[in-house]
């Protein structure tokens, strides 16, 4: 990996951010390429997401709804091991996330003046599920689980189909169709890419007559012709966010372990070519260390071509700092989508951040862990966006509702406060609203 010496430099935020390697996509670029899809689901439905998948992708499912059946076989031929697998996951996801639910509150202003706050799910949601090169199960975990906690009442699955001439004979992956039949969803959509979203957003008509219903919020990773078409839908749709590249930091000072480090570095590089790993170091032996193990590892990688080109991109390097104090500093600029702390004190480190998607702490909370079986979501922000935004969870799919509920006499005390501030705005009227409930 590259390596950046920030050592005996100011270390400003704004040095930093435009020091740290940071690669990700242009969405802008794209969008003008996924309008027309967008516009054409939109217009004529399923016809069109059927068409645009067997155009990019030489498939095309008979109907875009997946048969109950076919899901009921899909669980049924699951292999034991992954079964009991998804099973943990998912157990241990549903209890992390149900701590993680909302309580009405309400509060009492004066005799007769409440406000409460009303935690309302929303209502449908879709939930994208990518194919590409890696299978997602652990998706549909980390989707569901929360959507189902807060309380979604309808849920639908979209993910792409897989070759006909294949085993999976147009289908999603039979995994993806397990997953979501173990988590007791029944609706699952055979369409990928830019063209499931939009179809999520607008619906339509399947080709037997069933209806495709619209839903509120999109929620899910994809690839950047998924983030531009969830870009263009959030006018008619709710979405979580836009998804970049994947991303680790490591912040590590000289009791890491560097074949730990290297492991870790490596197991998010696999995701793809674009995919951001960083190490931030105090020592200067580890980071040797951590490149001579790399090279190492690299050797008995399965996605060696894929891995390489990914610790070799702009997006990943080594980052040397002065102190762990720096090294705070820097990560916190950095804002990762996953930061693992592999220090002295780790713990004492980790509350120290501000500005990570996810933290996991000391030598056995490997990345990997989140991505399973954690209970933790897997699902983050990405590209610095960890500065101001959370991962999915279980408020993702609430509402909160302000109920505002006062009598004759609790107005009346306040109309004179409402009048003079709707006056000193120029908006007389909005007093006059009050004013007349009080007219003898």
């Amino acid at each position: 990996m590259a390596r950046i010496d920030l050592r005996g430099t100011e270390l400003s935020a704004a040095r930093l951010r435009s020091a740290l390697p940071r690669g990700g996509v242009d969405v802008d670029t794209v969008v003008p390429k996924v309008r027309p899809i967008v516009d054409a689901v939109a217009e004529r439905g399923a016809e069109a997401a059927l068409e645009f998948g067997e155009s990019f992708d030489g498939v095309r499912p008979a109907q875009v709804r997946v048969p109950t059946a076919q899901l009921d076989s899909a669980l049924e031929e699951l292999p034991s091991d992954i079964r009991t697998a998804l099973e943990v996951a998912i157990d241990r996801a549903r209890a992390v996330h149900a701590d993680q639910c909302r309580t009405d509150s309400t509060t009492t202003l004066a005799p007769g003046a409440t406000v409460t706050e009303r935690w309302v799910p929303v209502e449908r949601v879709g939930l994208y599920v990518p194919g590409g090169n890696a299978v997602y199960p652990s998706s549909v975990v980390m989707n569901v689980v929360p959507a189902q906690t807060a309380g979604v009442e309808s849920l639908v699955i979209a993910s792409p189909p897989q070759a006909q001439s294949g085993p999976y004979q147009g289908l999603p992956h039979p995994t993806i169709l397990a997953a979501a039949r173990l988590l007791g969803v029944d609706e699952v959509w055979a369409v990928g890419g830019a063209q499931a979203v939009a179809l999520l957003a607008y619906g339509g008509v399947d080709t037997d007559g069933g209806e495709l219903a619209p839903v509120d919020m999109i929620t899910g990773p994809g690839n950047i012709y998924v983030t531009a078409a969830k870009r263009i839908c959030r006018s008619q749709v709710g979405i979580d966010a836009e998804a970049g590249p994947t991303e680790i930091a490591i912040l590590a000072d000289h009791t890491a372990d560097p074949v730990h480090v290297a492991a870790d570095l490596i197991s998010q590089a696999e995701h793809d070519e674009m995919a951001a790993s960083v190490l931030v170091t105090t020592s200067p032996e580890l980071a040797d260390a951590t490149d001579s193990e790399l090279a190492k590892q690299l050797e008995t990688t399965v996605h060696r071509e894929r891995v390489t080109a990914a610790l070799s991109g702009k997006q990943s390097a080594t980052v040397l700092v002065d102190d762990l104090d720096a090294g705070i500093r820097t990560v916190n600029a950095y804002a990762a989508e996953h930061l693992e702390i592999q220090t002295v004190d780790a713990r004492d480190v980790a509350r120290r951040i501000r500005s990570a998607g996810a933290i996991f702490v000391g030598a056995y909370s490997p990345v990997s862990l989140g991505d399973y079986c954690a209970g933790s979501n897997h699902v983050l922000p990405t590209a610095g966006c960890a500065r101001h935004s959370s991962g999915l969870s279980v408020q993702t799919f609430l509402r909160g509702v302000h109920v505002v509920d006062y009598d004759e006499a609790a107005l009346k005390d306040v109309s004179g406060y409402v009048i003079t501030l709707a006056n000193a705005e120029n908006l007389p009227s909005h007093g006059e609203a009050v004013r007349r409930r009080f007219e003898t």
